[in-house]
């Protein structure tokens, strides 16, 4: 019985720590681009809701900027 909790625990903590963040997925060039647009996306979607809440702009306008779906 001890024998089949000592390999459960090693099994758990094997799969554990070695999991899919072995190898990364991006470079770190491609991570700071995806940063980079997430918070300029932030940035534009922050510069709306101003927009909206001082009455800048018309309430029939979600945003005024281009928003692709990234694939």
């Amino acid at each position: 019985m001890k024998k089949l909790v000592v390999l459960a625990l090693f099994l758990a903590s094997s799969v554990l720590s070695f999991g899919c963040g072995a190898t990364p997925a991006y470079s770190g060039k491609e991570r700071a681009r995806m940063i980079a647009r997430n918070w300029n996306y932030q940035g534009r979607q922050i510069s709306d809701d101003i927009d909206h809440l001082l009455l800048l702009r018309g309430g029939g306008e979600l945003t005024k900027w281009h928003v692709q779906a990234s694939e």
